[in-house]
């Protein structure tokens, strides 16, 4: 179902939940590499007040950002990536499946529980990523990506230390999130099935503890004792 992305260096990304922080890092970071990426929000106008801090970041790098509601950006995407709080993310994969079918959706979910954020706490589906996929069905690849990085890098050119660990889909739809994480300026790793979801989304409450010890916004995971990919 992903054969209509190999070979297709420039693509379309829909960021669902893009007004936030973390959306507007990847975005930024696709966009300065020259993917279509659109903003998506429930309020078309909250979606394009977003598109246009990002453009102002980007300057004349890369290519101009857009903003349309949920829907549109859905609708008009071939890879969409779902930034909402998990309090949101039941409801919105419900309201977007009817527009993934046949797509791949990365999630960036994690099923934080306030006030206990700094404790793992994963839903009865096993994890934010095996929820999306039962709730969007078989012909949707869902992959998780990006859960343990801090959007303070993402929104700057800096190298960035932290890896991202790729779980999901198939092989093939890992390899095409892969290559976005590349992309993004960021070391990816195949880390298997989606049952695997639950140790990528379970880090984040720990790495939000080790923040709030050390008085950080930072702190991320690295694979050591492999080669570093190209």
């Amino acid at each position: 179902m992903t054969e209509g992305f190999q070979n297709t260096p420039q693509r379309t990304i829909a960021i669902i939940g893009g007004t936030g922080k973390e959306g507007k890092g990847l975005a930024y970071r696709w966009a300065r590499f020259g993917h279509q990426v659109i903003i998506g929000s429930r309020q078309e106008a909250k979606a394009q007040a977003a598109a246009s801090d990002i453009n102002q970041l980007l300057g004349s790098k890369g290519r101009p950002v857009i903003g349309m509601s949920n829907e549109q950006a859905a609708e008009r995407a071939e890879i969409v990536v779902l930034t909402v709080p998990y309090a949101a993310h039941r409801d919105m994969c419900e309201f977007i499946k009817p527009y993934v079918q046949g797509k791949i959706v990365i999630d960036v979910t994690v099923p934080l529980v306030p006030p206990k954020v700094t404790k793992v706490q994963m839903p009865p589906d096993g994890s934010a990523t095996m929820e999306a996929q039962r709730i969007l069905g078989e012909n949707v690849q869902v992959v998780a990506a990006f859960q343990n990085i801090s959007y303070e890098h993402l929104l700057h050119d800096e190298p960035v230390e932290c890896d991202v660990l790729v779980c999901g889909g198939n092989k093939e739809a890992r390899n095409v999130v892969l290559d976005l994480v590349k992309e993004a300026g960021l070391v990816g790793w195949d880390a298997g099935p989606s049952e695997n979801a639950v140790v990528v989304e379970g880090l984040t409450s720990i790495l939000i503890g080790l923040n709030k010890q050390f008085g950080v916004q930072s702190a991320g995971i690295r694979i050591t004792g492999l080669p570093r990919p190209d």
